[in-house]
C-alpha cells in the first residue's frame, strides 16, 4: 500500500494547496480589495474552486480510494486519513463541476453586495442575492442527499454527526437552563459599565490587541493581523495563520476580545501537528471544536478575574486617561455585564447562546420552505422580541449584522458557535482538573500549561478524529452541557448575587 498512500497523499496535497489559493484570495477580498474588483474575483475563485473540485472527482483518486479501501478502518493515522479523503471526495462526486462554480461567483458577489447592504441597512439590494443562495443551499443539500431536513446534510458538513435532530435536542436542553437565569440577572439592578462609550485611540487599541495575542502565544512568525469587516481568522498553510479583527473608536471591548477570539482559533490551527498540513486532517475538527477554542481564550480566560489581576495594570498603562479612575472590579464588571442585546458578536455569555438558536431556527425555516427570504426582517425582529425584548431599529442591527449567509450558503455553520461555548468549558474543566499549574499559569501571565495541554489533547489531532470521539479522549466524558451550566452559574452566579441552584 506504499504507493497508492504516497500518490493519495500527493492528490491531496494539490487540492489542499489549490484551496489555500482560493483562501488567499478570499483573505484579500474581506480586507484590502477594492470595490471593483468583486466580478473578477467571483470568477478567479469560481475557476480555483472548480479545477480542486475535478481533482477531488477524477479517475485517479476514486481509484486510489478503491485500493486503500481495506485499510481505511485502522485506528492510526493512515487510516484517519483514507477515511477524511473518503468522505471529502464523496461529498464532491455529487455536486456538478458546473454547481460548484456558480455556488462560488454566486457567494462572492454576494458577499460584496452585503458590505455595501449592511453600511446602508438597505436588505432589500441584498434579497435577490440572499433568494438565490437560498436556492444554491437546497440544490446542495439536494445534491448531498438527506433524509429528514434538507439541512442535514449542511449541518453534518461543519460539525460531522451531528443533524438537525441532535442540535435541536441540545439547544432545547440549553435554552430551559439559560431563560431562567437570563431572567433572574435581568431582574437584579442593572450593572452600568464603566468605560462604553469612551474614546480609546485605534492604533493603541491594535497594539493592546497584538501584545495579547502574543503573551496568549500566536506566533507572528507565522501569522499576522488585519483589519475587516466581520472578524475571522483564515488557515493558508501551518506556517500562514493570519487573524483579523475590527476596530471600534469608542469601544475598546469589541476590538480586544474579538482579537482574543480569533487567537484562540489561530492557536488551534498553529497546534496541528506539521506533518498534517497540507491535508485533510490539517484542519479543525469542526467547527464546534474550533469556536470552542475561540470561545475557550475569549471568555474562560479573557474574561476572568485572574487574568485581568495580571493584565490590567498593563491595560492601563496604555489608556491612562481612560482608565485610571476605573479600578479593577469596575473594569472586571463592565467586561462581564449580563444585558440583552440586538448584535450577536456583542452578545454577555448568558445571552449568547440564544442569538444563535435564533439564527439556526430561521435557518431551519427558510430551508423547510416555511419562511421567505422577503420575511426574513420581520421573523427575525419578531424573535429578537419574543427572546430579548428587544426590536432592532434597521436592518443593519437585525438580519443584515452576520455575514454568514451573504458569504456560505444557508445552514450548517452557525449551531457550531453554541457547540463551541459548550465545549469550551468541558474541555477547559478536563484541563484544570488534570493538570494544576493551567490556573496558576493563568493568573500569573503564563499561558504554556493551558497551550501544552490543549496542544497534547486537541490541537495536535488537527481533524484525525470525528469531533465527539475528540471530546471523550479529551475529556473523559461525553458532549454534556453540565460544564457550561456550572461555569455561568458560578461566574455570573457571584457576580450578580444569586442564589446557588440546588443540587
Amino acid at each position: 500500500m506504499n504507493e497508492p498512500m504516497k500518490r493519495l497523499r500527493h492528490q491531496l496535497r494539490e487540492v489542499a494547496d489549490l484551496e489555500s489559493i482560493a483562501a488567499v484570495l478570499e483573505w484579500d477580498q474581506n480586507t484590502y480589495m477594492p470595490r471593483g474588483g468583486a466580478e473578477a474575483r467571483g470568477r478567479q475563485l469560481a475557476m480555483i474552486q472548480t479545477i480542486a473540485h475535478r481533482q477531488l472527482v477524477s479517475d485517479e483518486m476514486r481509484s486510489l480510494l478503491r485500493q486503500l479501501a481495506p485499510i481505511s478502518d485502522r485506528d492510526d493515522e493512515d487510516g484517519a486519513l483514507i477515511r477524511k479523503a473518503a468522505r471529502k471526495a464523496e461529498r464532491a462526486r455529487r455536486m456538478p463541476s458546473e454547481f460548484v462554480s456558480e455556488l462560488k461567483e454566486h457567494l462572492s458577489r454576494s458577499y460584496v453586495c452585503w458590505t455595501q447592504a449592511r453600511k446602508h441597512s438597505d436588505f432589500a439590494s441584498v434579497q435577490p442575492f440572499l433568494e438565490k443562495t437560498l436556492e444554491l443551499s437546497l440544490r446542495k443539500s439536494e445534491y448531498l442527499g438527506f433524509e429528514n431536513h434538507p439541512m442535514d446534510p449542511l449541518v453534518d458538513q461543519w460539525d460531522p454527526g451531528m443533524n438537525v435532530s441532535t442540535v435541536r435536542s441540545l439547544f432545547s436542553e440549553l435554552r430551559s437552563e439559560l431563560l431562567p437565569l437570563v431572567r433572574k440577572i435581568v431582574d437584579q439592578p442593572r450593572k452600568e459599565s464603566s468605560i462604553a462609550g469612551v474614546p480609546f485611540d485605534e492604533e493603541r487599541q491594535l497594539a493592546v490587541g497584538r501584545y495579547i495575542a502574543e503573551a496568549l502565544g500566536y506566533d507572528f512568525e507565522r501569522g499576522r493581523q488585519d483589519l475587516t469587516h466581520h472578524p475571522f481568522m483564515t488557515r493558508l498553510s501551518g506556517g500562514d495563520v493570519r487573524i483579523t479583527t475590527r476596530v471600534l473608536p469608542n469601544d475598546l471591548e469589541y476590538s480586544l476580545f474579538s482579537t482574543i477570539h480569533e487567537t484562540g482559533h489561530a492557536l488551534y490551527e498553529q497546534g496541528i501537528r506539521a506533518d498534517f498540513d497540507a491535508s485533510p486532517l490539517g484542519e479543525g475538527a469542526s467547527a464546534g471544536v474550533h469556536e470552542s477554542q475561540s470561545r475557550l481564550w475569549e471568555n474562560l480566560v479573557g474574561r476572568s478575574l485572574s487574568f485581568w489581576k495580571r493584565f490590567y495594570p498593563e491595560l492601563q498603562t496604555h489608556f491612562p486617561e481612560q482608565l485610571q479612575e476605573v479600578d479593577l472590579d469596575s473594569f472586571y464588571s463592565s467586561i462581564n455585564r449580563v444585558e440583552p442585546s440586538l448584535i450577536r458578536t456583542e452578545a454577555d455569555e448568558v445571552t449568547y447562546n440564544l442569538h444563535v438558536m435564533l439564527r439556526f431556527e430561521l435557518e431551519c425555516q427558510m430551508l423547510e420552505g416555511t419562511l421567505r427570504v422577503s420575511d426574513l426582517p420581520e421573523a427575525w425582529n419578531a424573535r429578537m422580541s419574543d427572546d430579548f425584548q428587544l426590536k432592532p431599529t434597521e436592518d443593519r442591527l437585525g438580519v443584515l449584522q452576520d455575514v454568514h449567509w451573504y458569504c456560505e450558503t444557508i445552514g450548517g455553520l452557525f449551531q457550531g458557535y453554541a457547540l463551541g461555548n459548550v465545549m469550551s468549558a468541558q474541555f477547559y474543566y478536563a484541563a484544570i482538573q488534570s493538570e494544576p499549574k493551567v490556573a496558576e499559569g493563568v493568573a500569573e501571565g503564563d499561558f504554556k500549561p493551558l497551550r501544552d495541554w490543549l496542544t497534547a489533547h486537541v490541537y495536535q489531532h488537527g481533524a484525525r478524529y470525528e469531533p465527539i470521539e475528540l471530546i471523550e479522549k479529551a475529556t473523559g466524558k461525553p458532549l454534556a452541557i453540565d460544564d457550561f451550566m456550572t461555569y455561568l452559574l458560578e461566574k455570573f452566579g457571584a457576580l450578580y448575587s444569586l442564589e446557588r441552584r440546588s443540587p
